[in-house]
């Protein structure tokens, strides 16, 4: 059986691309009528980074016309002296002080609803006044209705309350375009708790549960356009508490730094609060405010402590403020070598992104993709968590036990990724009949969601599984240990698929296992139906949610996972770090256990070198291509993903295994490859599972030099099954040890090939490879990729930068010739747009930081500083380190959702699944989101939502580069 397969795709974000079609040339025919083209109906928005002698203009051109754009130039002028210094995305041009930008070849055509953006730098001198007027091919654009502003001004971030105590709401709004504000609405997360429609606009909430709460003004105008507040993160403590901020704090050697104290709850007399140290490092102490009065008037104002650092001390210590009557609150302070201001960064960011209020994390601990809820890239929602997100909480906790030398957040969070993502016995009951000689019945992929299901196909032959034996043999268990890729944290979909359960219902509050991708190259999120990882057919249709994916006579309850190698690869790569970091500090044994249980992750993760149905590796080209005799279906390669599945029926089950046939240069991972085969402490206990290792590892070096252009950049991948059918690739085709190249393996909407961050993530696992290692292969890879990436970057006077975002590709690879490598002067790689990403920046950043590290390069370090620099200086906000993204892709929402003719069921909510299904008729939990007004809005032709994300993956990464470079580079 086959149910359960496909790919996990890219957790990140991607713009959809419109795309243009060519007219048939018989509508070309001599006397033909001449279509007339509509009238262009546009809007350009404009923003400026100045600073004082010249600024950067960014332009967001959208199409606010019911026909395409095919072909734009925008005109405008200044009334000053701005020069033109040099422009991106568009051919730009001066005439005095008319200014004149083409599109470029690849932003020509601009759907209707959909936008551009272009940008340019310019000189100045004397006043820097914006233009009025924008036109588009001769026709003057309307000005965009901007949304309001608003500010959510109390509470503030962090304050804590009591239980029953009125938690005061306060906002300003303030609209744009002679509109006028008419209501104020305040929420909690997605709960509305109240509505304000006059000036000063305020709400007094006194019902709140212990616990935190992410609280949320938006505001609406006359003309319909809304905008919500950044976030502000509280607690609600059972009583009367002290409140300290910030949590964490890094104080360098020989320096002081301060934290803050009040009271959660008026007091009827003076409290007295003291703050000691009451455990760890004794160079740390108390050097003012050790004893604080708060009287029953100025309870709420924070009045200061202040810790000073002796002059060669390490380590961390806790300061506790309390007072009578008053929960304690606890700081946890680290000194830091006098030159460690990245770590001091570290430090701060961390206790941004692990303070429960600002809302990264569910009540269980889980990290969320990101705080805010209304997200659409490969998560559907905010609050659902990837395993992407739950290896990255490993490496941020790694990262901490080496800056504090407290090695227990590490060991915690193996231990929640453990409880709530590893699926438990009771999720893989039946994994007991597995048949290793029999692992999978074969089923086709197809290219587009509309030709499921997948008629199965028992003719078709595959191969046995090598490694199921020696996997049980070494752990004495069934059950696979790896990961599934997805999860529902706060049951929003309402299966309640919760760890040992199996569609429990919307009324089960743990995290709830999911799944989405399951039709083809061409399904993207958009097109998804989300079903549950346990189907027993409660919701659905008759035969749940299975025969929208395979074609089968019958049907049986059954559960089914998919693991995403890169995720559990990354899960061992900060094993490695946490375990040569702990020795570094004597603590080994700390970290030991844990450590052991990231080798047993790296045994199941060979799975993912398999061919889908362990057919032999090479020429694989008709489905009547030999299966397998064992380590000959491997590719040795991290896939796209490995999953399992089978009945739900202990006394009558089966159980399938598959690999995946389809690698992806984005997703190779040499640090853990090498950790698993060449590191004491990592290596797996199966009979040959540090052998396949160190055979992947060497595997992994060959694809990246195989796949790299002749500028740098590393092309998608290759496939041992083409089209997921083991059809014949067209003639030509360049090959990796008999694998077909493929520019974009997996997912075409939008192309893989395509994210720079791919690059830069892939990259920094081979930059920390060469790091602890020297590998001169490795370097040779890094010097021609970092000399690339380096002369696509721009560092702008005020810090701001602009890194590669969209790639473009063409050619192919030479065929790989392991004794004699060609030099791929046919591939090519060029960038289509740039941008200021967060999260992609930071892992750049690493790669250049693990690079200059090993190498010495003065250009890599000082573009990671500078890189590291700009986000610290210019992106913070109370939540983290973020910027604006405009999401014209959001015009998708009400994209339609193949369904079958006749195929009807619902969701757990009781939405409707048919053949008139949209993304947004069957995810109706959106209407209710603070935000939704922005995409309805802009769903009914107004302009493109812009919001501000603050993604846990992206912070972690942040502040990881940070840590890295205090590390290796400060």
């Amino acid at each position: 059986m086959d149910p359960g397969r496909r790919r996990t795709t890219a957790r990140r974000l991607w713009t959809a691309v419109a795309a243009a079609f060519a007219l048939p040339l018989s509508m070309l025919a001599t006397g033909a009528e001449t279509a007339h083209a509509a009238a262009v109906q546009c809007s350009v928005d404009y923003k400026t980074n100045d600073w004082g002698s010249g600024f950067t203009a960014d332009l967001t051109l959208t199409n606010r016309g019911t026909d395409a754009i095919n072909g734009w130039t925008l005109t405008y002028a200044y009334a000053g002296n701005q020069k033109l210094s040099g422009g991106w995305n568009g051919t730009w041009s001066q005439s005095g002080q008319s200014v004149t930008v083409k599109n470029a070849s690849y932003n020509g055509t601009i759907a209707a609803g959909a936008a551009v953006s272009t940008g340019a730098q310019f000189t100045y001198s004397g006043a820097n006044t914006a233009p009025t007027s924008f036109a588009v091919n001769g026709t003057t654009c309307a000005g965009a209705h901007q949304p309001p502003v608003t500010v959510l001004t109390s509470p503030s971030p962090g304050a804590v309350y009591s239980q029953g105590d009125a938690v005061p709401l306060a906002a300003t709004a303030a609209a744009a375009d002679n509109a006028t504000i008419s209501k104020v609405e305040f929420y909690d997360d997605t709960a509305l708790l109240g509505t304000d429609t006059s000036a000063p606009y305020s709400l007094s909430a006194s019902s709140l549960t212990v616990g935190s709460h992410s609280l949320v003004a938006k505001a609406y105008d006359s003309l319909g356009a809304s905008a919500t507040s950044t976030p502000v993160g509280i607690t609600v403590s059972s009583g009367p508490a002290v409140v300290a901020s910030p949590s964490q704090l890094g104080v360098q050697q020989g320096k002081s730094g301060t934290f803050s104290v009040k009271l959660s709850t008026q007091p009827s007399a003076n409290v007295t609060v003291s703050t000691t140290r009451t455990d760890g490092n004794t160079g740390l102490s108390v050097t003012g405010g050790s004893s604080l009065t708060f009287t029953p008037s100025n309870w709420n104002t924070a009045q200061t402590v202040t810790i000073t650092a002796d002059s060669s001390g390490t380590g961390s210590a806790t300061f506790t403020a309390s007072a009578t009557g008053h929960t304690k609150a606890t700081v946890t302070v680290t000194e830091l070598p006098a030159a460690k201001a990245y770590d001091a960064r570290f430090l701060d960011l961390y206790g941004k992104i692990t303070d429960p209020a600002n809302g990264y994390f569910s009540p269980e601990g889980i990290p969320y993709h990101s705080v805010e809820t209304l997200i659409v890239e490969a998560p559907d929602h905010g609050h659902e968590t990837t395993s992407e997100a739950y290896s990255y909480l490993l490496w941020l906790q790694a990262m901490y036990g080496k800056v504090t030398g407290d090695w227990s957040k590490f060991n915690g969070a193996w231990e929640i990724m453990e409880k709530y993502m590893i699926p438990t016995h009771a999720d893989q009951p039946t994994n007991s009949f597995y048949n290793a000689s029999k692992p999978a019945t074969y089923a086709p992929e197809l290219d587009t969601p509309n030709e499921y299901p997948a008629k199965l196909d028992t003719s078709v032959s595959v191969g046995p599984d090598p490694i199921a034996g020696e996997l049980k043999s070494a752990y004495n268990s069934d059950d696979i240990y790896g990961m599934h890729w997805i999860q529902d944290v706060d049951n929003v979909y309402g299966y309640g698929n919760e760890p040992g359960k199996c569609e429990a219902g919307p009324t089960a509050t743990g995290p709830s296992y999911i799944n989405t991708f399951q039709r083809g190259v061409q399904e993207s999120v958009w097109e998804t139906v989300t079903q549950p990882t346990c189907d027993a057919f409660k919701y659905g249709g008759r035969n749940g949610y299975l025969d929208l994916f395979t074609g089968d006579s019958s049907y049986a309850k059954q559960w089914k996972f998919t693991n995403a190698p890169d995720a559990d690869a990354r899960a061992v790569q900060a094993a490695y770090w946490a375990d040569v970091w702990a020795k570094q500090q004597g603590k080994s044994g700390d970290v030991s256990a844990t450590v052991a249980k990231a080798a047993k992750m790296g045994d199941y993760l060979r799975y993912a070198m398999y061919d889908k149905y362990f057919k032999k590796i090479g020429n694989c080209t008709s489905t009547s291509c030999p299966a397998g005799t064992g380590k000959d279906a491997s590719h040795y390669l991290l896939s796209w993903y490995y999953a399992w599945g089978g009945a739900t029926d202990t006394s009558a089950g089966w159980a399938w295994r598959i690999g995946s046939s389809h690698v992806h240069g984005g997703y190779q991972n040499p640090l853990a490859a090498y950790a698993l085969s060449s590191f004491a402490d990592l290596k797996p206990k199966s009979a040959t599972g540090a052998s396949d290792w160190g055979k992947s590892l060497q595997r992994q070096l060959e694809f990246y030099q195989w796949l790299q252009s002749s500028e740098g950049g590393i092309a998608g991948g290759a496939t041992n099954s083409w089209a997921g059918r083991y059809a014949s690739p067209p003639a030509g085709t360049s090959t990796f040890y008999g694998m077909a190249y493929d520019p974009a393996p997996v997912y075409h909407d939008p192309p893989s090939n395509q994210w720079f961050g791919f690059q830069a993530w892939s990259m920094e696992r081979v930059a920390e490879y060469y790091q602890q290692t020297g590998n001169a292969q490795a370097k040779a890879i890094l010097d021609k990729w970092v000399k690339w990436a380096l002369s696509k970057t721009t560092i702008n006077p005020d810090g701001t930068y602009r890194i590669p975002s969209t790639l473009q590709w063409s050619g192919q690879p030479d065929t790989w010739n392991a004794t004699s490598p060609g030099s791929n002067n046919g591939l090519h790689v060029t960038v289509a747009d740039y941008t200021d990403d967060v999260g992609v920046a930071a892992a750049y950043a690493k790669t250049l930081t693990y690079y200059a590290a090993k190498s010495g390069d003065t250009a890599a370090k000082s573009t990671a500083k500078a890189l590291l620099d700009g986000m610290w200086n210019n992106y913070q906000d109370s939540l983290g380190i973020a910027v604006p993204e405009t999401r014209t892709d959001y015009s998708r929402f009400n994209e339609k959702v193949y369904v079958p003719s006749g195929w009807s069921g619902t969701m757990p909510n009781g939405d409707a699944i048919n053949s008139s299904s949209t993304f947004s008729s069957i995810r109706s939990f959106y209407k209710s989101d603070p935000n939704w007004s922005k995409i309805e809005a802009y769903l009914k032709g107004g302009a493109a939502p812009v919001f501000t994300y603050h993604r846990f993956w992206a912070e972690a990464d942040i502040a990881l580069a940070m840590g890295s470079y205090a590390e290796l580079l400060e």
